[in-house]
């Protein structure tokens, strides 16, 4: 998931305010985000201030997802349109003053420039760009600005097309527009798409920064690392996911270690991804499953699941947490860290931690938000970064008077189509996701009984309308073709998808729907568009 967006506006890219504040906000506009199948709890909490608290409910979304029928306006964009029905939500609250002007003013830059920009998004031409009704967005538009409090929470169909920074750095745009950043109960809040996804990005396991997003290329930054690490450090940014599946293809890179993550099945366009790998001369595969990926490796490393360990997670609000050993790990497994320290010191490198807390000891001393952050005081709840000082409480929400760059930054941004869109050969838009009772790539959940009883198999949503007209029933195979490959599946006929659009999830091994999707990339967060890629269908 992108933090690049919130990062240049804000300073920082991570979720700005609380889970709790969701439900004592006035208002929470719900987009790219299917809340109720991927983060069930905080689905939960939506529901129950709709209900409990009176909270208004903007949902955009192209699916009819369950928490429409809790909202008190429905956008149905048409997909990869975001930025144009953001910009014609400012086009309206400028055009009618409805923006706060003191707020705009003191806290922020750039206004006039996206003020330029946003002139010419009137809601009569983004209604031809995007589908949605004039009325309706002038409505939501009002519904937003009028409100005390507003929250903006998204998900990765925000973030997964060739425009996803612009679309984070759009609903910036509008949460600062109307003063609701820097405020309990307002916020951009990124929702994040896997367990410790926060974490790991904490920790560095990004390509441009160290712990604490400091930039690798930052001298004074790097000098305090090397003096850490006792080693000579690079200035120059590494490869992100997609950049290093292109440099093994071409052979720049000649080995992989992969922790975690199955790309045999995740990444987009997998039947070129498979290619790129095997032209690797190693792949070592750390994981406890032996997943599609880890079958193709040269070495894999069993690693212990979360039961089996110790250690800390940091959750989509920030909030670090304690993890506790509850069962012996099987086999051969070993923690993670123990691993790494293992390899590292066979490699010339010796890593002699003793303990997950001695890790996190020295995690204090060089992550500055994490400083005030200890094994005791987790002992008794989670803290929520940044924490300073052993003595700081934690921060519940962010830049309450200031933004960590100073000013926020209104970036002016023009709607810019999809890589592909549908045509007369590939007439259909195919978009992808999860579903409530399956986890990622299905590497745990397919393996559970429950789940699978639940859910055993992929299905493809049709339109009864498309479905009429080429003659497929319900629960009937069907071929889904993209110009990069071919996956069979059955149809389930429903309203869910507007007419033209269908939708798959990507848990299923049996149906590899990344077989489809383009890997075409945003050119700064260089995440694939995976929500948006055109197809053909036919009866199998």
């Amino acid at each position: 998931m992108t933090v690049a967006g919130l990062a240049a506006t804000f300073g920082s890219g991570a979720m700005t305010n609380s889970i709790d504040e969701l439900e004592s906000t006035d208002l929470i506009l719900a987009t790219g985000t299917n809340t109720t199948e991927n983060h069930p709890v905080i689905g939960a909490k939506v529901k129950r201030a709709v209900r409990r608290h009176g909270t208004k409910l903007i949902v955009i979304d192209p699916r009819e997802i369950d928490l429409v029928k809790y909202a008190d306006i429905w956008l149905r964009q048409k997909p990869g349109t975001d930025v144009a029905v953001f910009n014609g939500l400012m086009n309206v609250i400028i055009a009618e003053g409805l923006y706060d002007k003191e707020y705009v003013a003191g806290r922020t830059e750039g206004f006039e420039a996206l003020k330029a920009v946003v002139a010419k998004y009137t809601p009569e031409s983004v209604e031809k760009i995007s589908g949605v009704p004039a009325e309706d967005l002038k409505k939501a538009a009002r519904m937003y600005a009028q409100a005390g409090r507003a929250s903006i929470i998204y998900a990765m169909g925000i973030t997964q097309h060739i425009t996803g920074t612009d679309n984070v750095k759009s609903t910036a745009n509008l949460s600062m527009l109307c003063g609701n950043v820097g405020i309990e109960g307002g916020g951009v809040n990124p929702l994040r798409g896997q367990n410790n996804v926060q974490g790991a990005c904490d920790m560095g396991a990004l390509p441009n920064v160290y712990p604490a997003y400091q930039p690798v290329a930052g001298e004074d930054v790097r000098k305090k690392f090397e003096a850490a690490w006792k080693a000579a450090l690079s200035p120059k940014p590494g490869l992100t996911l997609m950049e290093i599946m292109a440099a093994a293809g071409s052979g720049k890179i000649k080995a992989l270690y992969v922790m975690g993550e199955n790309p045999l099945l995740s990444d987009p366009d997998l039947q070129h991804v498979a290619k790129e790998l095997q032209k690797l001369d190693l792949m070592i595969v750390q994981d406890i499953f032996l997943t599609e990926t880890a079958q193709m490796a040269d070495v894999v490393l069993p690693a212990c699941a979360f039961a089996e360990k110790e250690g800390t997670f940091t959750n989509t609000e920030r909030r670090v947490q304690r993890v506790r050993k509850a069962l012996e790990p099987p086999g051969e497994a070993r923690a993670d860290w123990e691993i790494i320290c293992g390899i590292s010191s066979r490699m010339g490198y010796p890593m002699t931690y003793a303990s997950a807390q001695e890790i996190f000891e020295e995690i204090r001393t060089v992550t500055p938000s994490y400083a005030g952050i200890t094994y005791d005081r987790l002992e008794k709840e989670g803290l929520q970064w940044p924490c300073p000082t052993v003595s700081h409480s934690g921060t519940k929400f962010l830049h309450k008077d200031k933004f960590s760059r100073g000013l926020g930054l209104f970036t002016a941004l023009e709607y810019i189509p999809p890589n592909e869109l549908p045509d007369q050969e590939y007439p259909f838009l195919l978009s992808t996701g999860r579903v409530l009772y399956h986890y990622h790539t299905g590497t745990m959940t397919t393996r559970a009984r429950g789940p699978v009883e639940r859910c055993p198999e992929s299905l493809v949503e049709i339109h009864p309308e498309d479905a009429g007209k080429l003659g497929i029933a319900d629960g009937q195979k069907v071929r889904v073709t993209s110009r990069r490959g071919t996956v069979e599946v059955k149809a389930r006929i429903t309203e869910k998808s507007a007419p033209g659009s269908i939708f798959m999830n990507f848990h299923f091994t049996e149906a590899p729907v990344n077989f489809l999707t383009n890997p075409a990339l945003d050119p700064t967060g260089k995440i694939p568009e995976y929500k948006v890629c055109a197809v053909k269908l036919e009866a199998a």
